[in-house]
């Protein structure tokens, strides 16, 4: 795995929108805001080309156009790392005109973003077998001020802190708008981890004690948004089983989350990927907090809809993580090794988790 040089004291931070761009509020003052921060921090910005574009489908420009800027950006060397600007709806598209080829003889560079960039921060692991970071897009630094989720972001991508943990509350309803695009996170309701497994995976990285509990497991990181996930299923793009293969002596941790996807809709790409083989090797899931959190259709939680697809490997699944569109969410380095551990005490009954990352 190729792992690039973290951001340095007053280096330069490029932003590219592969996915939408920040033409319209809430976003473009936001993101505005985000430059603005960086700034003061010491950092020079670049911006590329599509970044305040609006002339695309779900995307900021055309395929072919964001296509070239990732291309370019990638591997140039006017910027240290690259945020995304946004997520969005069809970056799927651009696939075909980014070379990949050329991304991967190039040094490497972070790539941060999450949702709709799923397309690049697992595509980059996985076909260029270069690490990319599964974090907040470039409007969420624009927030005002910075929930600790968004230090820990930026800490990542300077390589201050390669540990990533479960935070105290999660915003289910947020208060950003078109009149407010700089207003923080209302972290109103309590995190609850539910691990399920135990019985299934015990002598498999499970241990306990009078006073403490814990589970433990450790595995190469792999995931993102299961709608880009189970979109890119089957196509040319789909390498995971080699990936699986060539890094089977450490096994894969999945962490996935999911946007649009109801709770039938995620059990079927439960299902999709799996029989696709892509969990082979698999040591455990982190799965993120669903955007359709709660819901119930016909008897189907969004805790069964996965649970029961993916019991039958006998490893921790660990649901209602801090990941993706329900925030906070943790900053992840998609394609980097990770010791995960869950636990918690008598003294202090709610799960708490550390994923602690490494570089090799």
């Amino acid at each position: 795995m190729r792992y690039p040089e973290f951001l340095k004291e007053n280096g330069t931070i490029g932003f590219v929108a592969p996915s939408f761009g920040a033409a319209t509020e809430p976003y473009h003052s936001a993101f505005n805001n985000a430059l603005k921060t960086f700034r003061a921090m010491g950092y020079s910005v670049k911006t590329g080309p599509n970044c305040y574009a609006s002339d695309g489908v779900g995307i900021s420009s055309t395929p072919e156009n964001c296509g070239r800027e990732i291309n370019e950006a990638m591997t140039d060397a006017d910027s240290d790392v690259l945020i995304s600007c946004g997520g969005g709806e069809l970056m799927c598209e651009i696939l075909d005109f980014v070379d990949f080829g050329r991304i991967a003889q190039a040094p490497p560079k972070w790539f941060m973003g999450y949702s709709d960039n799923t397309n690049l921060t697992f595509l980059l692991p996985t076909l260029c077998d270069t690490a990319a970071i599964y974090g907040p897009c470039a409007g969420t630094f624009g927030m005002e001020p910075w929930h600790p989720s968004v230090q820990d972001a930026l800490d990542l991508l300077r390589g201050k802190k390669l540990t990533a943990h479960s935070y105290e509350r999660w915003e289910r309803e947020g208060f950003k708008t078109e009149e407010n695009p700089l207003v923080p996170y209302n972290t109103t309701e309590p995190v609850e981890l539910k691990p399920y497994g135990a019985d299934a995976a015990a002598g498999n990285g499970f241990s306990g004690g009078r006073n403490r509990e814990e589970i433990r497991f450790r595995g190469r990181l792999l995931g993102g948004c299961t709608d880009c996930l189970v979109n890119l299923t089957g196509t040319k793009y789909d390498r995971v089983r080699e990936f699986s293969e060539k890094y089977a002596q450490d096994g894969i941790i999945w962490f996935l989350e999911s946007c649009d996807l109801n709770v039938f809709s995620i059990r079927r790409a439960m299902w999709q990927m799996k029989h696709a083989g892509w969990f082979s090797h698999v040591k455990g899931f982190l799965i993120g907090r669903p955007l359709c959190f709660g819901q119930e259709m016909m008897g189907l939680d969004q805790y069964a809809a996965v649970w029961e697809p993916l019991k039958e490997f006998g490893v921790p699944v660990i649901m209602d993580v801090d990941l993706g569109h329900l925030p906070p969410q943790m900053p992840l380095i998609c394609g980097s090794m990770a010791d995960v551990a869950l636990h918690r005490t008598k003294e202090q009954p709610e799960w708490k988790l550390e994923i602690a990352m490494e570089l090799e």
